[in-house]
């Protein structure tokens, strides 16, 4: 897994540095980071493919111009990935540091599998052309497409899916495929066997857990995960379940799942969910901002925390701004 990030002049991070576990929540007010460090996941993935080839720019203008290193866990933990950028904008050359030929290509497979995904309702309601092979889209568009595949190829794992979605919202029955031609349009039958919900009929917060769930319930999901705000569009009943769909692929073991952990990191603006984090400050990223520049905290590594939880809900105490990573005022 990639155990820190380290930031040098990129955008708003001008000399920041952040650790990683296997889950990490990352709270703070909008502009502090929390997509560049998902930006800088994605680049590095885009990066490591090229890795080794040359770029003209001169090094005097790189070693002026934004910087992102990027360090490994085991077996890897003697590695950097340094990314060089000639502006905040364009980061272009990738440096691999502290691994041999052989262990580096592993590697850059491993970073080929760092995903990251914004859900968009309207975009996963809309049905898809069938196609093998596929993935889950970074807005979740072909939805249908996927979980059909899933059902077709992994049987075992899509009625493993189907049980958890009527266990979480039992007033759903079974998912269902509507098929038009090539197109597969997703539905939902009712528990009561009353109807079928169509995809453009189920709310946002259903398409979204969906969404989740198909990566969850993957046999193969990608090695590294980003979410943005995964609370958006979900009742905050129901965060406890989304929780644990994240957790299913950070801990495969507690789920008995048989595969590798996949790394999380999601983003998040809601204090409900920041609540059932209390007994794990550990996967807590705060970030910071200090007018136009901002740096990351794990929770953690405060040292009043413990007097801090025991005055009140940890989603009320950063709401009050103790914690920081609020809006400035």
């Amino acid at each position: 897994m990639i155990t820190s990030v380290d930031f040098r002049r990129f955008k708003a991070l001008r000399e920041a540095c952040v650790e990683l576990k296997p889950f990490n929540l990352v709270i703070g007010p909008n502009g502090s980071g929390k997509t560049s460090l998902i930006q800088a996941l994605l680049r590095l993935r885009t990066l490591s493919r090229l890795a080794g080839e040359t770029n003209p720019t001169s090094q005097e203008t790189r070693s002026a111009g934004p910087a992102i290193e990027f360090r490994f866990g085991p077996p890897n933990d003697s590695a950097t990935a340094r990314l060089s950028c000639v502006s905040e904008m364009v980061c272009d050359q990738v440096e691999f540091a502290g691994i041999d030929v052989a262990a580096r290509k592993t590697l850059q497979a491993w970073i080929s599998g760092i995903r990251a995904y914004l859900f968009d309702h309207y975009a996963m309601a809309a049905g898809g052309v069938a196609a093998a092979g596929l993935e889950l889209a970074a807005n979740g568009a072909n939805l249908a497409v996927v979980l059909a595949n899933l059902q077709t190829e992994h049987p075992v794992a899509f009625g493993r899916l189907q049980d958890e979605l009527v266990r979480i919202m039992p007033e759903f029955g079974a998912i269902k495929f509507q098929r038009s031609g090539q197109t597969v349009q997703l539905a939902l039958t009712l528990s009561d066997d009353s109807g079928v919900v169509s995809a453009d009929n189920l709310s946002q917060g259903t398409l979204y857990a969906l969404g989740m769930m198909f990566l969850a319930f993957h046999p193969a999901p990608p090695s590294v995960v980003c979410i943005e705000e995964i609370d958006r569009g979900i009742h905050p009943r129901m965060l406890r379940e989304v929780r644990d769909l994240l957790y299913r692929l950070s801990y495969p073991g507690d789920f008995n799942e048989n595969r590798p952990p996949v790394q999380v990191i999601a983003t998040t603006h809601s204090p409900y969910l920041l609540d059932l984090f209390k007994n794990h400050p550990e996967e807590i990223i705060i970030s910071q901002k200090h007018g136009t520049s901002a740096h990351f905290e794990r929770l953690a590594d405060r040292d009043d925390l413990a007097d801090l939880l025991s005055e009140g809900s940890l989603g009320d105490i950063w709401f009050s701004g103790i914690l920081g990573g609020v809006p400035e005022e």
